[in-house]
């Protein structure tokens, strides 16, 4: 009987930890002042993928996440993330991206994703919070590129895809000074594919109190794009730089 009643407390107290402990609402946004460089084309050799020069750009991303104190249904984060620049290079050699362009090219990169996340709460307190969970990441992408010297011939290149993604985030208290540490990040590596997104910074509690909780965020954050034969493009990109950010509780 002492047996059954301890087992009883240990999955009551596990069962609760899994979940946040009230209904909560989370809109959050960044601007994120990246570099961003890497080769991309339409297939998986060196000779396929060229260069563009593309220059770094403030991005932006936004998000909003709904907790709720349910057992074993997970909570939602929907975000969403823009990665456009431009680019210009010399292209010394006829490069079929599309059609066959060469010379001095620019290039328009248009690319944007939205997450869909569902994650479990493993813990949720002051000094210690973990996340882990499953994202569906929707993305899609247009770029185009140009001989300077004769506008006329240019390629238009779309793709999309959704890839499934192990997603985590960690939050470490520090006792009373009103700042937080974190780290977050979504992974997935398969065949020749591997696309790695994650920051970390630091973050101050600018307001607390019945109506709403308030945080200002400070940090890092990077972005790996090597995708192979999504259709047709190839790619081995990364995007990384300094971001200011800022988190809304209800």
């Amino acid at each position: 009987m002492k047996k059954a009643v301890i087992a009883a407390g240990v999955a009551a107290m596990l069962s609760a930890s899994v979940q946040a402990d009230v209904i909560g609402l989370y809109v959050g946004g960044q601007y994120w002042d990246n570099d961003a460089s890497g080769v991309f084309g339409d297939g998986p050799n060196a000779d396929d993928q060229e260069d563009f020069g593309l220059k770094g750009d403030g991005q932006s991303s936004f998000h909003i996440a709904f907790e709720h104190p349910i057992p074993l249904i997970p909570n939602i984060k929907i975000a969403s993330t823009t990665l456009d620049t431009t680019g210009n290079a010399v292209i010394d050699s006829d490069f079929g991206f599309g059609d066959t362009v060469t010379g001095e090219v620019d290039s328009v990169f248009d690319v944007s994703y939205v997450d869909y996340t569902l994650y479990y709460e493993v813990f949720s307190n002051d000094l210690l919070a973990f996340d882990f969970g499953i994202t569906g990441r929707d993305i899609s992408g247009d770029i185009v590129v140009t001989e300077v010297d004769n506008m006329a011939n240019s390629t238009d290149t779309e793709f999309s895809a959704i890839i499934p993604m192990l997603y985590v985030k960690t939050v470490i208290g520090l006792p009373f000074t009103g700042f937080n540490v974190f780290a977050e990040g979504n992974i997935i590596s398969y065949d020749d594919s591997t696309l790695q997104d994650y920051q970390v910074g630091i973050a101050y509690e600018l307001l607390d109190n019945m109506a709403i909780d308030l945080d200002i965020q400070l940090g890092y954050r990077s972005v790996d794009m090597e995708l192979s034969d999504i259709d047709d493009f190839y790619s081995d990109i990364k995007f990384d730089g300094v971001f200011l950010g800022a988190i809304a509780h209800f």
